[in-house]
């Protein structure tokens, strides 16, 4: 079969105006929770959309590691590519693909830089080898070898042989605040629902948008 003709219909559920929550966060705390019941591998993954510098947009996948009614929370390295092209272009896109569930969530918003305590916090109730592997990986940075990464991992992990492991000065988290949702949920013949918020003088605004 060649890549063209690979198609499947879209019949997973529909939606409408009627049943959407008027609060965005609300209805994707709801969609979250019913892709995380439904067995769906990492359904706290997240497209991450940057713009550098040169205006040059680059996407990765990242975890979400908590949301609340001021945004969507993640960590990582802060010399990164990520953290360098938020740190001149702040507005970004998460984009979740519950593929399985025939559904779609967009969001944009600007990325706001985690206080110190919640860094440390965080930090602190990850796995011990995820602490020594954020002090082991310069993320980002250019290595000759695999084996280099599990030398600089032996070396940290000497260092740090008693368990305490604190924060590296270049580990943090970012909220982003959103200002636009967009929840798609794929439909028979491509008449997809798709349903926009657009944060409008401190209200969301809904509007149905066509597939």
């Amino acid at each position: 079969m060649s890549i063209k003709d690979n198609r499947r219909e879209y019949d997973y559920a529909t939606l409408s105006r009627d049943s959407l929550d008027r609060c965005p966060f609300a209805q994707f705390s709801q969609w979250m929770d019913q892709a995380m019941g439904a067995g769906i591998i990492d359904p706290t993954a997240m497209c991450l959309a940057t713009v550098d510098s040169n205006g040059r947009p680059w996407q990765r996948m990242v975890l979400l590691k908590g949301f609340d009614d001021r945004g969507f929370v993640f960590y990582t390295n802060l010399g990164s590519r990520k953290a360098s092209a938020i740190g001149g272009h702040p507005e970004v896109s998460l984009h979740f693909p519950w593929l399985q569930m025939d559904r779609q969530v967009i969001v944009g918003g600007c990325a706001q830089p985690l206080s110190p305590s919640e860094v440390a916090d965080y930090f602190s109730s990850r796995p011990q080898g995820s602490q020594l592997a954020a002090w082991a990986s310069k993320q980002s940075a250019v290595i000759d070898s695999r084996a280099v990464l599990e030398t600089q991992f032996e070396t940290v992990s000497e260092r740090f042989s008693d368990g305490h492991i604190p924060v590296p000065d270049d580990w943090g988290g970012y909220r982003v605040v959103p200002t636009e949702f967009e929840f798609w949920q794929g439909g028979e013949k491509r008449l997809h629902d798709r349903f926009s918020y657009l944060l409008t003088d401190n209200a969301w605004q809904i509007q149905r948008l066509s597939p």
